[in-house]
């Protein structure tokens, strides 16, 4: 099995983002979504367990830490790309698993603001492309990145893994938002598609590390067969 034998070889550092961003309107209000954390908790559970070093930036969840696993929180996006950059500057790989916030209010209020019966108006703008922004600086580093559609998924899984650079993508269900099970179509940069049925979370964790450790091993042996053998003296 590829993650024995690439495990035997070599430990590998692994970044893993994980759960939901916050961007404040003022001091006590802010955008999120729903993801709780789940996925990228058990795929950093699953890489402890298969030995590597795993550095998770997670956003605000309910979970307990992995054991082995160095945590650290984050709330907002900025945040977030912050840590990530900083772990990925001596990873071998990402994954990118984390809801990050698409957007932030242009400009927060610095005390709670009364609710007004005129309602409230918000100029929101984008935030910072965590993944796009990886993908500027991955060198020879494997990126994996989630994708999660209500409509055209495998399109719009295909265009984001090839805009941002990723190595392979995760197409999430649905139906996987916070639940203990899920469901996913696997695809690489090469063109590999697999269709992945519905499991736990701990073994589509699991199955994802195995991926990544295949993905490590083949880079390096392409690495390998592209370098000129010494010429003799």
């Amino acid at each position: 099995m590829a993650s024995a034998i690439w495990t035997n070889k070599r430990r590998l550092n692994i970044v893993i983002t994980a759960g939901p961003t916050r961007e404040y309107l003022d001091t006590v209000r802010f955008i999120s979504n729903p993801s709780s954390g789940k996925m990228g908790y058990a795929i950093a559970r699953a890489a402890a367990n298969s030995g590597h070093r795993v550095t998770l930036v997670s956003g605000p969840v309910a979970i307990a830490p992995p054991p082995g696993v160095m945590v650290i929180q984050v709330e907002t996006g900025a945040e977030m790309s912050r840590e990530t950059k900083r772990a990925f500057k001596s990873a071998d790989a990402a994954i990118l698993c984390a809801a990050v916030c698409d957007y932030r209010p242009a400009k927060a209020f610095k005390r709670k603001q009364p609710k007004s019966t005129n309602g409230l108006s918000l100029l929101l703008v984008p935030t910072e492309d965590i993944a796009a922004s990886l993908g500027k600086i991955k060198e020879d580093r494997i990126t994996i990145g989630f994708a999660l559609e209500d409509h055209d998924g495998p399109a719009h899984a295909l265009a984001k893994m090839q805009r941002k650079r990723f190595d392979a993508i995760v197409l999430n269900d649905l139906g996987n938002l916070g639940g203990d099970r899920a469901s996913a179509v696997f695809m690489t940069a090469d063109g590999e598609r697999e269709v992945w049925p519905p499991v736990s979370k701990a073994q589509m964790g699991r199955r994802i590390i195995r991926r990544l450790e295949s993905l490590i091993a083949g880079a390096a042996g392409s690495r390998t067969s592209q370098r000129r053998p010494r010429r003799a003296k």
